[in-house]
């Protein structure tokens, strides 16, 4: 038979062999009829040893034409387009070393990671993150003690476990069927209140998940090659993104203040997008410290064997489909504790994923409000304009076109968030004290 791809000519009749004799029907006709429409009324030419098609006399070597698609075409099947993403990638170095350059000469060697460390020694007031990891624990073991204390309610454990046994041999099969697709994994499980212990306590406070389970995965021993790969990746990443924050974020914000103060609409506009770069490749460099560097350290050092942190967001074609891939400890706890219980208490799935938005919308304006010590709103109006969002590319939107509009709302929503906050924050804290003065 013929190859479209171009690899093989279709295979010749051997000589003497005779036609089909049902009249042109059958395979052998088949074949001749492809023959003929590959290389006309003349038989395919012979190959070499190295498949190369022999150029030796004949009446084929008259004939380079076949019935073949351009190869952009859908229907050509062909899908290796790797040297046009090489292309794109060459592209874009250059355009972002022209931009590094011109960044460079204009403001010279700005990067000083001394200046993150010496900031925070200056003012050890100014830490709320470490202070709120110390309180924490106040919380953390009021709970245990509470969880334990109600434990020796030893009548109200026996009843709810007689329950439980029941229940338990009835999917026995299930249990043993289980044990075997977990490899024996499942030996030496712990079940309540056996758990309300501190070390069990606190292995889940430091574990990379936000959901507790009483037997949580866990891997064969702790792989220190890939521990140490880890670590040197969050030691660079760390001041990679230190110096493009100082380099290159930090002379474009300033200079985006007096575009603000005179409502220059065209330069916010080339501000906007000349900041949308290096955030957008920042938050990058943040997803894969955070996501894949750190967390696969912590999940290693404590041999958590759940390593499923993200998955492929960067090819959603929908704005729901984003934000349930990008961040999976905590859309896990979203769904497990706020999601389904609204839908077990009857609440539509609409407006479980409104309130789950709306959740989400308060931790991201806390948590950028609380540092800066202002209460503006940006990030909170920025959540919640996900949902219309979501419907308008889900409606309009598909398939690559889809994903573009999710890659454009990140590449171009955060900048806005952040020149918002930068602008409010440089108006309240340097503009006010100078017009009280």
């Amino acid at each position: 038979m013929g190859d479209r791809g171009g690899s093989g000519g279709p295979r010749r009749r051997r000589p003497g062999s005779r036609p089909s004799s049902q009249g042109g029907s059958g395979p052998a006709a088949a074949e001749e009829v492809r023959d003929v429409g590959a290389w006309g009324d003349s038989p395919a030419p012979d190959k070499d040893k190295d498949g190369d098609v022999d150029v030796g006399s004949g009446p084929w070597d008259l004939r380079c034409h076949r019935l073949q698609d351009s190869l952009f075409s859908s229907d050509s099947g062909f899908s290796n387009y790797r040297g046009i993403l090489n292309w794109c990638v060459v592209m874009l170095i250059l355009s972002n070393a022209r931009l590094f350059l011109e960044n460079l000469i204009k403001y010279g060697v700005l990067v000083d990671p001394l200046q993150v460390v010496s900031l925070f020694l200056k003012d050890p007031y100014r830490w709320p993150a470490l202070c709120l990891v110390i309180v924490a624990n106040i919380f953390a073991v009021a709970a245990f003690q509470v969880e334990k204390r109600l434990a020796v309610l030893f009548s109200y454990r026996d009843v709810n476990l007689w329950c439980r046994e029941r229940r338990a041999r009835a999917k026995a099969k299930a249990a043993s069927a289980s044990k075997k697709a977990n490899g024996g994994a499942a030996q030496g499980t712990v079940s309540y209140p056996d758990n309300l212990t501190y070390r069990d306590l606190y292995y889940f406070l430091f574990a990379p998940t936000l959901c507790y389970e009483l037997n949580f995965p866990r891997s064969p021993r702790v792989r220190k090659r890939f521990l140490l790969r880890r670590l040197l990746e969050m030691l660079f990443l760390t001041q990679l993104q230190v110096g493009l924050i100082q380099q290159w974020m930090v002379p474009t914000i300033q200079n985006s203040m007096k575009p603000f103060k005179d409502m220059d609409y065209s330069r916010i506009v080339e501000r906007l997008l000349k900041l949308a770069v290096p955030n957008h490749l920042i938050w990058l460099i943040f997803f894969y410290w955070l996501f894949h560097s750190c967390l696969n350290a912590v999940a290693e050092l404590m041999r958590f064997g759940d390593r499923e942190f993200y998955r492929d967001w960067w090819n959603s074609e929908s704005v729901t489909y984003f934000w349930e891939n990008w961040n999976i400890p905590v859309h896990k706890w979203c769904l497990r504790h706020f999601y389904k219980p609204m839908l077990r208490r009857g609440s539509s799935k609409w407006l479980a994923r409104t309130c789950v938005f709306l959740a989400s919308a308060f931790f991201h304006e806390y948590l950028v409000s609380i540092p800066l010590r202002m209460f503006r709103l940006w990030a909170f109006t920025g959540m919640m304009a996900q949902i219309p969002l979501a419907w308008i590319v889900s409606r309009f939107f598909w398939g690559n076109y889809g994903n573009a509009a999710v890659w454009l709302t990140l590449i171009i929503g955060q900048p806005v968030a952040v020149l918002m906050y930068v602008h409010d924050y440089y108006v309240l804290n340097h503009e006010a004290p100078v017009a009280g003065a």
